[in-house]
């Protein structure tokens, strides 16, 4: 064989050996087992509450468990009537399930069910049973998308399961336990004034934004 065709060959194989390790890496997520435990921020930034959530991954499927606990609704994170209202809207829980499918590494999208507590006081007042102007649960069944991102995959170091993982959910309503409105007589407006359902988003629209922090772990390594 020649010096030419011997770089030849080297090179052929060289690029054959770089296109399957690529190959072999871009469908390795596929066959991810892996477990994720994230923080959401806008809980704490925005409403002053705490959210928790773990992922199973198994290939390219996705399931969870989400938990919420104590949001504080009011000023301006309330709708307009409510505000006019003088009100705030307590969260004790919102909690629920999901179970996706995997477009990518980094993107999924997930069918959720969602159960929600909403409490309703006049803003400032201690809220207790005394104080409640109304109360009510809800349940939402709706669709989220998912990014899933791991800045420092390729590290060896522990960094390397650290995740942010923003995403942008459709919540809306399916049934209620409050019936048609509650109607009370407001003491700062001195009308008669209602309260109707609420959807689980900021404002209480059904669309719910939020960017969580965490840990993958990689279960094909225990």
């Amino acid at each position: 064989m020649t010096t030419k065709g011997h770089h030849l060959w080297k090179t052929s194989l060289l690029l054959t050996l770089l296109v399957a390790t690529t190959q072999l890496c871009a469908q390795d997520w596929k066959t991810d087992r892996k477990f994720n435990l994230v923080f959401g921020l806008t809980q704490p930034l925005l409403v002053k509450g705490f959210n928790i959530e773990g992922n199973y991954i198994h290939d390219r499927l996705i399931f969870d468990y989400s938990h919420g606990v104590s949001l504080d609704f009011s000023g301006n994170s309330v709708t307009a009537a409510l505000k006019r209202q003088q009100v705030a809207v307590h969260m004790p829980y919102t909690t629920g399930f999901g179970a996706g499918y995997r477009f990518t590494s980094w993107l999924n999208l997930r069918v959720e069910p969602k159960w929600h507590r909403f409490e309703v006081y006049y803003a400032g007042e201690t809220q207790n049973r005394q104080n409640e102007i109304t109360a009510f649960n809800t349940f939402s069944l709706g669709l989220g998308l998912y990014g899933h991102f791991q800045p420092f995959r390729n590290h060896a170091s522990f960094l390397k399961g650290l995740m942010v993982a923003p995403s942008i959910r459709f919540w809306p309503t399916a049934s209620s336990t409050l019936k048609g409105a509650h109607v009370y007589s407001n003491k700062h407006t001195f009308n008669d004034e209602e309260i109707t359902t609420l959807d689980p988003g900021i404002g209480f629209t059904p669309i719910v934004f939020n960017i969580s922090i965490g840990y993958s772990f990689d279960l094909r390594k225990y």
